[in-house]
């Protein structure tokens, strides 16, 4: 009783934070908001830790703490005297994708052959839907060239860990989404880069194979020394693999974080509109993931998968690209913003359909 009156409590300061703020921005002072603004996150993540439904939402709370801290005191999160955050980037990235390779094997990889219909779709889906979208988005947003090819560099990236963890909320195919994710980020090195070249070749110059490099050390070097990782000591280290989902939160929020100070002044002056493009690129990615699989007569459970790998992208390696391109400041923004509202959106939407059960089984990919 006294732990729930503790959650209750932070909800209700939450509550009381959340209408002094709105009159803050009603009295045109939201310029001295900060600390309140933090508290109410603060207060919101620990209301929402006493409550098996809203516990799903802390991530996504924090890292809405994380990006006001950024915007209201970019000093703290853009450098220490000489030494630039924006290097941290990349090493985080690598850990996150070591986490991934520590939870895989080689025999995950054998579903694709026994059964490829899904995996297939899922990553055409991936390929086709989202940087046509981002493309198009791009291409009417009037934004400076390099801003513009950040909401390109989002419709080219493969779905991340996120869409995991919804597609398991969400009652869809777990086995199947894990699969397009695992499948789509190998790929990545090879196809970011060329997608890149195609859909945003016209607002940056490209350098194919650059970009190749990058990402091979951001993604398959990692991976693979996750993999070997887990064949070597997987049985004796079971710690990491629980470890590992919580760390990857903590590096992608601490990604994020980093790139909204870097980014702070053009957010600012855009962020309006570049978080509403954003929301239209991450919301058509769900509806069209759907109707996509759909058309090829996939199950509901599939669908939704799909849905949810189509939507939610790696907004943590599309930062990396940006910051290994040296334009974290402009191109990276796109990223820092699609990250929370993802997270947001594939929360709202992994409730809906886990009030809305399926019957159909869920021990494997279901594929025909």
């Amino acid at each position: 009783m006294k732990k729930i009156n503790i959650y209750s409590s932070s909800l209700a300061l939450a509550a009381l934070l959340f209408i002094v703020i709105i009159g803050m921005i009603l009295t045109g002072n939201l310029e001295h908001a900060g600390l309140l603004i933090l508290g109410f996150f603060a207060s919101l993540a620990l209301g929402f830790n006493g409550y098996k439904k809203t516990k799903g939402l802390i991530f996504t709370t924090m890292i809405f703490a994380g990006v006001t801290g950024a915007l209201y005191y970019p000093q703290y999160f853009t450098n220490i005297k000489d030494f630039q955050f924006t290097v941290l980037i990349i090493p985080l990235i690598q850990i996150i994708m070591f986490g991934m390779g520590t939870t895989m094997s080689i025999k995950d990889f054998a579903v694709v052959f026994k059964a490829p219909k899904g995996v297939i779709i899922g990553v055409t889906a991936q390929l086709l839907v989202m940087p046509l979208m981002g493309y198009f988005l791009a291409q009417i947003s009037n934004f400076p060239p390099e801003i513009a090819a950040g909401i390109v560099l989002i419709g080219c990236s493969p779905s991340g860990v996120a869409s995991n963890v919804m597609a398991f909320l969400a009652n869809a195919n777990v086995a199947l989404s894990i699969t397009i994710t695992s499948i789509a980020t190998l790929l990545a090195p090879f196809l970011t880069p060329l997608m890149m070249k195609i859909f945003a070749g016209e607002f940056i110059e490209i350098e194919v194979l650059a970009m190749m490099w990058s990402i091979v050390k951001m993604i398959i070097i990692p991976i693979g020394a996750g993999l070997l990782f887990n064949k070597l000591f997987g049985s004796s280290v079971k710690w990491l693999g629980r470890a590992m989902p919580l760390i990857s939160m903590l590096a992608i929020g601490l990604i994020i974080t980093i790139i909204t100070a870097a980014g702070r002044d053009s957010l600012l002056e855009i962020g309006g509109i570049l978080m509403l493009l954003v929301l239209i690129h991450n919301i058509f990615g769900y509806f069209l993931g759907y109707w996509y699989a759909r058309l090829f007569k996939m199950s509901e459970m599939d669908a939704r998968t799909i849905a949810i790998e189509v939507g939610m992208q790696n907004g943590g390696l599309a930062s990396g690209i940006a910051n290994s391109l040296g334009k974290i400041a402009t191109m990276g923004l796109a990223p820092a913003v699609f990250g929370p509202l993802m997270n947001i959106t594939g929360s709202i939407l992994a409730s809906y359909w886990h009030g809305k059960p399926i019957e159909e089984k869920k021990g494997a990919i279901i594929i025909d």
